[in-house]
């Protein structure tokens, strides 16, 4: 299935088909749904590192300008894949409460591992944009983009985060290529447009659903960010 909720009509909810040939491809088929959407004066703000070379091509598409924001997954300490929490630059943390509540865990348990990400989240930033700030995002739409929805943690952090300044979006969008069945359903509450072409119904992990999954490097970010002319070079 896909999953449009939107304020206004977006593209022909056709067909995509999987796998996407890689991260360009897939921002190429959410940049169509998204340029019918209003979205003029848009600021593109990815999720590094997979999100970078998806909103490029949106941000390409919608002539609006490309920027990141920062997200870090909150790891369980002996066994750091499993999310049970995310944080985004500017932003609190955000836990998975029945997750923590399954492991016993408190967020006063979590601390230690949230100032350790805290850390890495500081160290990304200023190697993404050098000297530069976040965009200022009151009053203007924002379209929030990143390869894959699998457990939705960071994608959730992110927006809250965009959400809980003094004067936040005027229009919040989140665009993901591909996700979860149960996890986009989760998400359409947070946001005020959720555009998600592929919820196919048998999701294990984002990478399956792309021939070319490569990893990405901090590099790899800074290069996306430059072509579009705003890459830490570009700081005061």
């Amino acid at each position: 299935m896909s999953w449009h909720r939107t304020k206004q009509p977006a593209a022909p909810d056709e067909a995509v088909a999987l796998p996407y040939a890689d991260r360009a491809e897939a921002g190429r088929v959410l940049a169509a749904r998204l340029a019918p959407m209003g979205l003029d004066g848009a600021v593109v703000l990815a999720l590094p590192r997979g999100g970078v070379p998806v909103g490029h091509e949106i941000a390409r598409r919608l002539e609006s300008p490309l920027d990141v924001l920062v997200t870090r997954k909150i790891g369980f300490p002996p066994q750091p894949e499993l999310g049970v929490g995310a944080i985004a630059e500017g932003g609190e943390p955000v836990f998975d409460r029945g997750l923590l509540d399954r492991l016993g865990l408190t967020e006063d348990d979590m601390a230690a591992t949230v100032r350790a990400e805290r850390a890495e989240l500081d160290r990304r930033v200023a190697a993404y944009r050098g000297g530069r700030s976040l965009p200022d995002v009151a009053g203007r739409a924002v379209v929030v983009v990143d390869d894959g929805l699998a457990t939705g943690g960071t994608a959730r952090a992110a927006v809250r985060a965009l959400r809980g300044r003094g004067r936040g979006p005027s229009r919040l969008v989140l665009a993901v290529p591909v996700g979860a069945e149960e996890t986009v359903r989760s998400l359409a509450a947070e946001v005020d447009d959720l555009v998600v072409p592929a919820a196919p119904a048998d999701f294990r992990a984002v990478g399956q659903w792309y021939r070319d999954f490569g990893q990405l490097t901090d590099r790899d970010v800074t290069g996306w960010l430059e072509r579009a002319g705003n890459g830490p070079r570009q700081s005061r």
